[in-house]
């Protein structure tokens, strides 16, 4: 019998969909036959989620996960006593603070090899700021607290792989932040996500920069001065990848198969075509840190907070997807 995961999943933004769409995944029970899931955040918050869905769920309140076990019925929740008492469906210094410190503890666990991977519920980043955190988001705080210093984002929706060579930047600072060194570690990275996939053969697309991936130079030149080297960098080190692609037919093709995964240049290059397909269903994956980690693809959704409504499918893709990718 296959030796079940321990996945640890953090409670995310108590003022947003965070804790509900949590408990409305661990509600299937073919979904916590795939994993052990340990749910870290304020068991008070938890208990309030589960009277907003109605949901009756058996909790057994834990201080570590080292012991436990499968099981159908129970969800194990381990007690981050963050402070219940918090603002709903808005940014807060208390919901910033009340994630971080969720988020760190599953860190902490993560390295010990306690659990064997981390969901993340949706936090803000505004909250984050107000809470004086020095990171912008989930992925630069895993990083640094893992001391990682190569990690990209990738997205899986549908048929598209979307790895991402710049995160969270405006437009403006995107051009300047691209680099041979930084598409080559890009795109290295690819290589090992399609290992995680376990894509045995793949093939890796780059999207260009600028409309016709440069035209020639007619519309930029980033593509002949920067990706195209770093390309052909790695094709030297034995990557499979082509490119640049111009950006507007680039995702067609993958969408058609043919290609695995896609390194685009920046946030909104690679998620509105990834959106476009997989809304609600989209699962972001950091590749590069020490343990695996997953997230829905979607945000806090303040709008919609703890009315009872928040769709759980991009939660339970992105927990079955932690169960099974290959570490």
């Amino acid at each position: 019998m296959k030796k079940l995961r321990k996945i640890a999943i953090t409670m995310g933004d108590p003022a947003g969909i965070g804790p509900e769409i949590i408990i409305k995944a661990l509600r299937t029970s073919q979904l916590r036959n795939t994993c052990i899931p340990v749910v870290i955040g304020d068991a008070n918050v938890f208990r309030r989620a589960c009277t907003l869905c109605k949901a009756t769920p058996r909790f057994e309140v834990i201080h570590s996960p080292d012991h436990v076990k499968p099981s159908g019925r129970l969800i194990y929740l381990l007690d981050v006593k963050t402070g219940s008492i918090f603002s709903r469906n808005r940014p807060s210094r208390r919901g910033g603070a009340s994630a971080v410190q969720c988020i760190e503890k599953a860190v902490e666990l993560a390295l010990q090899r306690s659990v064997d991977g981390i969901v993340t519920a949706p936090i803000s980043k505004e909250s984050l700021r107000m809470a004086g955190s020095v990171w912008p988001g989930h992925t630069e705080m895993l990083a640094d607290l893992t001391r990682t210093k190569e990690f990209a984002m990738m997205f899986v929706g549908g048929p598209l792989r979307i790895m991402l060579v710049t995160i969270h930047t405006a437009l403006r600072n995107v051009p300047r932040m691209i680099s041979q060194k930084r598409v080559l570690m890009t795109v290295r990275l690819a290589l090992r996500a399609s290992q995680m996939l376990g894509i045995k053969n793949p093939r890796i697309a780059v999207a260009g920069l600028n409309p016709h991936a440069g035209e020639a130079g007619m519309f930029g030149n980033e593509e002949k001065k920067i990706i195209a080297p770093a390309i052909l960098k790695a094709i030297k080190n034995g990557i499979p990848v082509t490119g640049p692609y111009p950006p507007d037919t680039v995702f067609h093709r993958a969408f058609h198969n043919d290609f695995d995964i896609i390194v685009c240049m920046y946030h909104d290059q690679g998620l509105i075509p990834l959106k476009m397909i997989a809304f609600d269903k989209g699962v972001n994956i950091t590749v590069g840190l020490p343990f695996i980690r997953t997230s829905p693809d979607h945000g806090t959704a303040y709008d919609i907070a703890w009315k009872g409504v928040a769709n759980p499918s991009s939660m339970i893709e992105a927990i079955r997807m932690a169960a099974s990718l290959k570490a």
